[in-house]
């Protein structure tokens, strides 16, 4: 989503240029006034998308603003909708614009839900611009209404194409886990994310116990359904913005952003309990060990470091005993 955002920045740029554009073209028709209307839209709208895009990139919620500029987008489009006439105007239609970024970006029930919403506002539009002509011919309303349904239909294919390609590139297939791919993008993320708003970010890597002995004893095939179920386990921990990647055999990293060592520690103590009473569909006990790091507040977050320090945590882990949590001296510094 975070991605779609900002590969669809500049092409909305460009989209709302060209729109503007066509009502400068209109204006011997409809009047210049509408220009201004949209000079001053796109000067309002320039700042909105400025604020959403710095909370976007320093917050855990990004869906959240991201379906807000979606918002203003719509907002600008049907202050020019009403200013070139409304329902009389030739500018109804152009609620496809925001309505085609939908599935870009925003799973159905988004889709869904931004659609309705934009009908609504196109009812509204309609009404409130001349509610007399649009009684007496609906079909200046009904028009560019399902003109807007049909680009919405249209635009869930390309979507659920973009998922099955994006599933496919950045989640393990066995697992349903995120994998390396994906992972590289994240850290990218919380990188510029630290950058700004010098939050904590926790690591725990995490190791199946004695998972070659499993494989060795029971087979290959219990081994893919104990990483299944392992996968399952440490996934209901999470909460909605925290991410589980498999980026190895039986290793698994859980990124925790917002989270401090102490946090961290304690979330990683939840998953040690959580495998450990998981039921198991291969009917073997497992158990897992644990190494920890986060990066401090006020600090900023560097991926290398940090995974080295959870890397090194979990060596002492698996040599002490294994079934625990470990983090390293260096932590016990920093904390301190």
């Amino acid at each position: 989503m975070v991605d779609m955002e900002a590969r669809l920045k500049p092409m909305r740029a460009r989209a709302f240029g060209l729109l503007g554009m066509g009502l400068l073209l209109t204006g011997p028709w409809l009047g210049y006034s509408t220009t201004i209307v949209a000079v001053v839209a796109a000067v309002a709208g320039s700042a909105i998308f400025a604020i959403v895009e710095k909370r976007t990139s320093s917050t855990s919620r990004p869906e959240l603003w991201i379906f807000s500029s979606w918002f203003v987008s719509l907002g600008i489009i049907a202050t020019l909708a009403a200013a070139a006439g409304g329902v009389n105007g030739p500018a109804m239609a152009w609620f496809a614009v925001p309505v085609s970024t939908l599935s870009a970006r925003f799973p159905l029930r988004a889709v869904v839900i931004g659609l309705v919403v934009a009908l609504l506002v196109m009812v509204g539009v309609a009404l409130g611009t001349d509610a007399g002509a649009t009684a007496e011919n609906p079909s200046l309303l009904i028009a560019p209404v399902f003109l807007v349904i049909a680009i919405a239909v249209l635009s869930l294919a390309s979507m659920r194409s973009d998922v099955q390609h994006r599933a496919g590139a950045f989640v393990d297939p066995l697992t349903g886990c995120l994998n390396r791919a994906a992972l590289e993008n994240r850290l990218q993320e919380l990188t510029q994310q630290s950058a700004i708003n010098r939050a904590p970010v926790g690591l725990i890597v995490g190791d199946i116990d004695h998972f070659k002995l499993i494989n060795d004893a029971h087979g290959h095939t219990a081994g893919d359904a104990v990483l299944v179920d392992v996968a399952y386990a440490l996934r209901k921990q999470m909460r909605a913005y925290d991410s589980v990647y498999r980026i190895g055999g039986e290793e698994f990293l859980i990124v925790l952003p917002g989270s401090d060592l102490a946090k961290t520690i304690a979330v990683a103590e939840l998953l040690l309990r959580a495998v450990e009473d998981a039921p198991m569909g291969a009917r073997i006990p497992i158990t897992m060990s644990f190494g920890v790091s986060a990066s401090i507040q006020g600090g900023v977050f560097e991926y290398g470091p940090l995974y080295d320090e959870a890397d090194q945590a979990l060596y002492e882990a698996k040599r002490s005993g294994r079934n625990r949590v470990c983090f390293s001296s260096l932590l016990n510094a920093r904390a301190a």
